[in-house]
């Protein structure tokens, strides 16, 4: 299945796509999510932390750049890749060191989505003033994870 697209009223069908991706999710996955400013990106990897059970606060790394938060099982990496100017600024925070053992979640993704081989795509699309739409796509290994997401979209 080459994708799966999801429509979200709000925050909270925005957080029910994050707990049906969580299960599926492990150490070394890569999460790349596009899509408009305040298109629902955040709310999706706030949703994510809380379904991979961690309490934390999630807030956009807009300014810091990157974020941990810790899990039962791996720690989520939620980076912001906005404030950068090419890959080359990425490679520089030094967070390859970490990829193989987090969860990564990278917003504002395109800039980036060359340092990830195999990686979960997400897009986040306006329509409307509270819609959404959640297009999810990737090869190899998610091709099996999109077709059973398939049945809850």
């Amino acid at each position: 299945m080459d994708e799966v697209t999801f429509s979200s009223g709000g925050p909270d069908d925005t957080a029910r796509v994050a707990t049906a991706i969580a299960p599926h999710l492990r150490a070394g996955d890569a999460l790349l999510l596009t899509g408009d400013l305040a298109a629902g990106k955040t709310t999706f990897t706030r949703a994510l932390v809380a379904a991979l059970g961690s309490a934390a606060a999630v807030t956009s790394p807009t300014f810091s750049l990157a974020n941990f938060y810790d899990t039962p099982g791996p720690r989520v990496l939620h980076v912001d890749t906005y404030r950068l100017d090419d890959v080359a600024e990425f490679r520089d925070l030094g967070l390859d060191e970490y990829l193989d053992e987090v969860i990564a979640v990278i917003e504002w993704a395109g800039l980036v989505a060359s340092e990830f081989p195999e990686p979960l795509r997400l897009t986040f699309t306006k329509t409307g003033e509270s819609g959404r739409t959640i297009t999810l796509s990737g090869d190899g290994r998610w091709d099996a994870v999109l077709t059973e997401l398939a049945v809850h979209a």
